[in-house]
């Protein structure tokens, strides 16, 4: 089995501990996003899971455990999210010079062939146009070579749930542009180029056929091939039937939850509200098996009538 962690939250920069925990327990509770009564049991045992993919931008809180995951056994990689979008795109993500030296950090601890940069997604507005992402690109990869093998990419996909952020950046007067296909692909052609000359193969995420004619073959973020090669290991090579039609990622099992994250990206699909994400985070505890409890405080069990899940002993914080 392979634990996402997450593509819902970003699990080592708010929830490390929690993190911990239940792999000390060996399991963790996840309840469907589309129905909460249905709740999920799955094991965090090392001999049940085969890797974990961790999603972040901001891997430091987790970094104190890495050795302790080494040492039970866990085969892990990163994903490992670097933009330079202005704040009104992503208040609350790190600085760019933070985000720069923590993937130094982690390349240097587990190695650069674990630890995947994500430039994504390409949000074109009126503030990041093109040439924006051209020279954000190029700078963050001429800063990142040599702690990174690969590159993904993939351009903005809007859902309902980004709503709200959107119609934020429209008050702030800051407006969707849209980018005709010639464009496209010249920008395409330059983050090949980029890419390449920082010793980087560059994959895409999630995009339909095409952009091979630029130089970027399609990639998976929870991908069999890499997986192979990297540990050793062979892993489910079925798709992901949860997932968009064309995202390539094979079968894993996520254990985050929506409206959890704390940045406040406005393309965000993961995040309805922010506020409400906020409100989420303060019924966290890291001592139950939950992420976010569906009532609040230890009382964490949904709607009378639920099926009543038998409440593990206490977990207790790493020290």
């Amino acid at each position: 089995m392979i634990i996402s962690a997450s593509r819902r939250t970003d699990i080592p920069a708010f929830y490390a501990t929690w993190f911990l925990n239940r792999v000390r327990q060996g399991y963790c509770f996840v309840p469907n996003p589309f129905n909460f009564s249905q709740i999920a049991h799955i094991s965090l045992k090392p001999e049940d899971v085969e890797v974990i993919a961790f999603w972040t931008r901001n891997p430091l809180p987790l970094l104190p455990y890495l050795e302790e995951l080494d040492e039970r056994g866990f085969r892990y990689y990163f994903l490992y999210t670097v933009m330079k979008n202005p704040r009104q795109l992503d208040p609350g993500s790190p600085s760019i010079d933070v985000s720069l030296e923590s993937f130094k950090q982690l390349a240097q601890t587990i190695g650069p062939e674990k630890v995947i940069w994500r430039y994504d997604p390409i949000v074109f507005t009126s503030l990041t146009g093109l040439e924006y992402h051209k020279s954000a690109f190029q700078s963050i990869a001429g800063a990142l070579k040599g702690l990174t093998r690969q590159v993904v990419i993939s351009t903005v996909s809007l859902y309902r749930k980004s709503a709200k952020g959107l119609q934020d950046l429209s008050k702030q007067g800051i407006s969707l542009v849209e980018v005709d296909r010639h464009r496209l692909g010249e920008l395409l052609v330059f983050l090949q180029s980029v890419a390449s000359d920082n010793n980087m193969e560059i994959f895409s995420c999630a995009q339909p056929h095409g952009w091979e004619a630029y130089g970027i073959r399609q990639g998976k973020c929870i991908n069999d091939q890499y997986i192979e090669k990297v540990f050793g290991i062979e892993v489910t090579h079925k798709k992901d039937p949860s997932q968009r039609k064309a995202c390539g990622c094979v079968v894993s099992k996520d254990i985050g939850m929506y409206d959890s994250c704390l940045y406040g990206c406005k393309y965000c699909y993961a995040t309805r509200n922010f506020e409400l994400a906020k409100e989420n985070y303060k019924k966290h505890d890291p001592s139950l098996p939950i992420l976010i409890p569906l009532n609040s405080g230890k009382a964490w069990f949904p709607k009378p009538g639920l099926r009543h899940l038998e409440r593990p002993q206490q977990d207790h914080a790493p020290s």
